[in-house]
């Protein structure tokens, strides 16, 4: 039989004095890295009209924060601060809500909300009126 070598230590062992890090003392091996940014807790939303609008797909939110469209399971958050303005109106057939978010940017964003039964629309109508000129009176 043949004799086998001892094994390994453990890895390698340390690297090379020139490829050796320049400051292995301040921070041992491993160490988790410090965050790059501290995180910013969630600000408390003021209390004010809501409007939502909501069918087995899509749904449309206006609070104090902004406008929130959901599509599908894709989320869309706006504040009020990026927005240059709300649009709204029926679907050519008049069974949906159409809402439009323009950015400051100019770019445009919308969501379709179905309105059933149709007699919702209107409902919707009243409501978002007053929940947008509440939070933006000029527009």
């Amino acid at each position: 039989m043949t004799q086998q070598p001892p094994p390994p230590g453990q890895g390698f062992g340390p690297p090379p004095p020139q490829y050796a890090p320049q400051n292995a003392a301040a921070q041992p091996p491993y160490a988790p890295a410090p965050p790059a940014y501290a995180p910013v807790p969630p600000q408390p939303v003021p209390a004010g009209p809501e409007f939502l609008a909501v069918d087995k797909r899509n749904a449309v939110v206006v609070d104090a924060s902004g406008v929130v469209f959901e599509m599908s399971a894709f989320t869309m958050e706006f504040r009020w601060p990026e927005i240059q303005g709300v649009h709204y109106k029926a679907s050519p057939d008049g069974k949906a809500l159409m809402v439009a978010v323009v950015h400051l940017d100019g770019r445009f964003f919308e969501c379709v909300v179905e309105a059933r039964p149709r007699a919702r629309l209107q409902e919707w109508f009243q409501q978002l009126a007053w929940v947008l000129g509440h939070y933006r009176p000029m527009g």
